[in-house]
């Protein structure tokens, strides 16, 4: 009996794809699951040189995820999201009361942001101050944007 290897090969090569798509169609037919019962709390923080949100040149990033547990890139996620925590996710609050910092009036504008999502719900965020000083005395040297 005479072997044909191209003949062999084409029915190896056509099982493989056929298994392979199987293998494909069922992973992409499981349903997801759910990973938590918490809320999602995901946020990408930036400090950056600028006037404009949308035009500032981010010169600091990081990520903070506040649930079930702190975490992300940010240098202290624990205090940032129990500051968070205090005033509900809104950033504006964070800088809310005066500052005791003496800054000078040079204008270097530095932008924050915050995008994401806290407790299930979408944040976008973004204020510009003067100078960094003036950031930092805003912020009452809060954890979220120190980074």
């Amino acid at each position: 009996m005479r072997r044909n290897p191209h003949a062999i090969f084409a029915t190896i090569t056509a099982s493989t794809l056929l298994l392979g798509g199987f293998a494909t169609a069922t992973a992409q037919a499981a349903p997801a699951k759910a990973e938590s019962l918490y809320a999602p709390s995901a946020l990408v923080l930036t400090v950056a040189r600028g006037e404009d949100p949308m035009t500032a040149t981010v010169e600091r990033a990081v990520t903070l995820a506040c649930t079930p547990t702190a975490e992300g890139t940010h240098p202290d996620p624990a205090a940032a999201c129990k500051e968070l925590a205090a005033v509900q996710g809104k950033f504006a609050e964070l800088a809310a009361g005066p500052s005791n910092r003496t800054c000078t009036r040079q204008w270097d504008p530095v932008v924050v942001t915050a995008h994401g999502v806290w407790q299930g719900k979408p944040v976008q965020f973004s204020t510009t101050y003067g100078n960094t000083c003036e950031m930092a005395g805003s912020m009452n040297d809060n954890a979220v944007f120190a980074f």
